[in-house]
Protein backbone atom coordinates (compact mmCIF):
# COMPACT_ATOMS: atom_id res chain seq x y z
CA UNK A 1 0.00 0.00 0.00
CA UNK A 2 2.85 2.39 0.83
CA UNK A 3 4.37 1.71 -2.60
CA UNK A 4 1.09 2.54 -4.36
CA UNK A 5 0.74 5.78 -2.39
CA UNK A 6 4.35 6.71 -3.20
CA UNK A 7 3.78 6.03 -6.91
CA UNK A 8 0.57 8.10 -6.92
CA UNK A 9 2.28 10.96 -5.08
CA UNK A 10 5.15 10.89 -7.58
CA UNK A 11 2.74 10.92 -10.54
CA UNK A 12 0.82 13.86 -9.08
CA UNK A 13 4.04 15.76 -8.43
CA UNK A 14 5.26 15.14 -11.97
CA UNK A 15 1.88 16.11 -13.41
CA UNK A 16 2.12 19.41 -11.58
CA UNK A 17 5.48 20.06 -13.28
CA UNK A 18 4.24 19.18 -16.75
CA UNK A 19 2.93 21.93 -18.96
CA UNK A 20 -0.78 21.89 -19.71
CA UNK A 21 -1.71 21.04 -23.28
CA UNK A 22 -2.62 24.01 -25.40
CA UNK A 23 -4.86 24.19 -28.44
CA UNK A 24 -4.08 25.15 -31.99
CA UNK A 25 -5.36 28.54 -33.12
CA UNK A 26 -6.28 29.61 -36.63
CA UNK A 27 -3.11 31.67 -37.10
CA UNK A 28 -0.68 29.01 -35.87
CA UNK A 29 -0.01 27.50 -39.31
CA UNK A 30 0.43 30.99 -40.77
CA UNK A 31 2.88 31.96 -38.02
CA UNK A 32 4.95 28.79 -38.44
CA UNK A 33 4.90 29.23 -42.23
CA UNK A 34 6.30 32.73 -41.85
CA UNK A 35 8.96 31.58 -39.40
CA UNK A 36 10.07 28.82 -41.77
CA UNK A 37 10.17 31.26 -44.70
CA UNK A 38 12.37 33.56 -42.64
CA UNK A 39 14.97 30.81 -42.22
CA UNK A 40 16.55 32.10 -45.42
CA UNK A 41 15.83 33.88 -48.70
CA UNK A 42 16.15 30.61 -50.64
CA UNK A 43 13.29 28.92 -48.72
CA UNK A 44 10.38 28.22 -51.07
CA UNK A 45 7.19 29.76 -49.58
CA UNK A 46 5.14 26.77 -50.79
CA UNK A 47 7.51 24.36 -49.04
CA UNK A 48 7.36 26.46 -45.87
CA UNK A 49 3.55 26.34 -45.98
CA UNK A 50 3.48 22.60 -46.61
CA UNK A 51 5.92 21.93 -43.77
CA UNK A 52 3.86 24.04 -41.37
CA UNK A 53 0.59 22.37 -42.37
CA UNK A 54 2.05 18.88 -42.00
CA UNK A 55 3.68 19.74 -38.65
CA UNK A 56 0.37 20.78 -37.13
CA UNK A 57 -1.85 18.18 -38.80
CA UNK A 58 0.49 15.26 -38.17
CA UNK A 59 0.98 16.22 -34.52
CA UNK A 60 -2.79 16.16 -34.10
CA UNK A 61 -3.12 12.86 -35.95
CA UNK A 62 -0.44 11.19 -33.82
CA UNK A 63 -2.08 12.52 -30.65
CA UNK A 64 -5.25 10.67 -31.67
CA UNK A 65 -3.49 7.56 -32.98
CA UNK A 66 -1.43 7.21 -29.80
CA UNK A 67 -4.37 8.10 -27.50
CA UNK A 68 -2.50 10.94 -25.80
CA UNK A 69 -4.86 12.42 -23.20
CA UNK A 70 -2.51 13.35 -20.37
CA UNK A 71 0.48 15.63 -19.83
CA UNK A 72 3.55 14.27 -21.62
CA UNK A 73 5.29 12.90 -18.53
CA UNK A 74 2.16 10.97 -17.49
CA UNK A 75 1.76 9.59 -21.01
CA UNK A 76 5.42 8.50 -20.84
CA UNK A 77 4.60 6.49 -17.72
CA UNK A 78 1.70 4.85 -19.56
CA UNK A 79 4.00 3.85 -22.44
CA UNK A 80 6.74 2.58 -20.14
CA UNK A 81 4.20 0.50 -18.19
CA UNK A 82 2.54 -0.92 -21.30
CA UNK A 83 -0.75 1.00 -21.17
CA UNK A 84 0.03 2.84 -24.43
CA UNK A 85 2.11 1.69 -27.38
CA UNK A 86 3.76 4.97 -28.40
CA UNK A 87 4.17 8.59 -27.38
CA UNK A 88 7.64 8.96 -25.89
CA UNK A 89 9.56 11.97 -27.19
CA UNK A 90 11.70 9.77 -29.44
CA UNK A 91 8.51 8.36 -31.01
CA UNK A 92 7.35 11.89 -31.83
CA UNK A 93 10.79 12.91 -33.15
CA UNK A 94 11.06 9.86 -35.39
CA UNK A 95 7.51 10.16 -36.69
CA UNK A 96 7.74 13.90 -37.42
CA UNK A 97 11.16 13.67 -39.05
CA UNK A 98 10.14 10.68 -41.16
CA UNK A 99 6.86 12.27 -42.25
CA UNK A 100 8.40 15.61 -43.21
CA UNK A 101 11.26 13.90 -45.09
CA UNK A 102 8.65 12.17 -47.27
CA UNK A 103 8.01 15.56 -48.87
CA UNK A 104 11.55 15.68 -50.34
CA UNK A 105 11.80 19.41 -49.75
CA UNK A 106 14.32 21.13 -52.03
CA UNK A 107 14.89 24.21 -49.85
CA UNK A 108 14.52 22.73 -46.34
CA UNK A 109 16.43 20.18 -44.26
CA UNK A 110 15.02 18.00 -41.49
CA UNK A 111 16.99 16.91 -38.44
CA UNK A 112 16.41 14.64 -35.46
CA UNK A 113 17.93 16.49 -32.49
CA UNK A 114 18.55 15.49 -28.89
CA UNK A 115 18.99 17.35 -25.65
CA UNK A 116 21.31 15.19 -23.52
CA UNK A 117 20.35 14.16 -20.01
CA UNK A 118 21.60 16.17 -17.06
CA UNK A 119 21.33 15.79 -13.31
CA UNK A 120 17.94 17.52 -13.42
CA UNK A 121 16.52 16.62 -16.83
CA UNK A 122 15.98 13.41 -18.77
CA UNK A 123 17.07 13.05 -22.38
CA UNK A 124 14.70 14.67 -24.89
CA UNK A 125 14.35 14.20 -28.66
CA UNK A 126 12.65 16.40 -31.23
CA UNK A 127 12.44 17.25 -34.90
CA UNK A 128 14.08 20.38 -36.27
CA UNK A 129 13.64 22.13 -39.62
CA UNK A 130 16.21 24.44 -41.19
CA UNK A 131 16.98 26.08 -44.49
CA UNK A 132 18.80 23.70 -46.85
CA UNK A 133 22.46 23.49 -45.82
CA UNK A 134 22.07 25.83 -42.84
CA UNK A 135 23.45 24.89 -39.43
CA UNK A 136 20.88 23.31 -37.13
CA UNK A 137 21.27 26.12 -34.60
CA UNK A 138 19.60 28.39 -37.16
CA UNK A 139 16.57 26.11 -37.40
CA UNK A 140 13.19 25.73 -35.72
CA UNK A 141 12.30 23.07 -33.16
CA UNK A 142 9.10 21.14 -33.97
CA UNK A 143 8.17 19.45 -30.67
CA UNK A 144 4.70 17.88 -30.37
CA UNK A 145 5.69 15.84 -27.28
CA UNK A 146 6.08 18.84 -24.99
CA UNK A 147 2.39 19.80 -25.10
CA UNK A 148 0.98 16.28 -25.40
CA UNK A 149 0.41 16.32 -29.14
CA UNK A 150 -0.16 20.02 -29.66
CA UNK A 151 2.80 21.34 -31.64
CA UNK A 152 5.31 23.52 -29.82
CA UNK A 153 7.73 25.31 -32.10
CA UNK A 154 10.42 27.92 -31.60
CA UNK A 155 13.70 29.00 -33.12
CA UNK A 156 16.23 26.58 -31.63
CA UNK A 157 18.27 29.45 -30.13
CA UNK A 158 15.20 30.69 -28.25
CA UNK A 159 14.31 27.26 -26.83
CA UNK A 160 16.49 27.63 -23.75
CA UNK A 161 14.65 24.86 -21.91
CA UNK A 162 16.76 22.31 -23.80
CA UNK A 163 20.34 22.05 -25.09
CA UNK A 164 19.62 20.81 -28.64
CA UNK A 165 22.40 18.95 -30.44
CA UNK A 166 22.65 16.40 -33.27
CA UNK A 167 21.14 13.09 -32.14
CA UNK A 168 24.07 10.91 -33.21
CA UNK A 169 26.57 13.17 -31.41
CA UNK A 170 24.65 12.84 -28.12
CA UNK A 171 24.20 9.10 -28.68
CA UNK A 172 27.95 8.61 -29.10
CA UNK A 173 28.66 10.55 -25.88
CA UNK A 174 26.22 8.35 -23.96
CA UNK A 175 27.60 5.10 -25.40
CA UNK A 176 31.24 6.11 -24.81
CA UNK A 177 30.59 7.25 -21.26
CA UNK A 178 31.61 10.87 -21.89
CA UNK A 179 28.15 11.83 -20.60
CA UNK A 180 27.70 9.99 -17.26
CA UNK A 181 23.90 10.10 -17.38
Amino acid sequence: MKIIIAILATCLALAGCASAPTTTGSNDVDNLTLAIQQLGPEVDPREARRAAEISYAYSSQLKQDWKVTDPAIIHNAKVINGFREKGLCNDWAQAMTTRLKQESFRTLDLHWVTSPPTAFRIIHHSALISAKGAPMDEGIILDPWRNSGVLFWAPVREDTKYNWRPRLEVREELISGVNPY
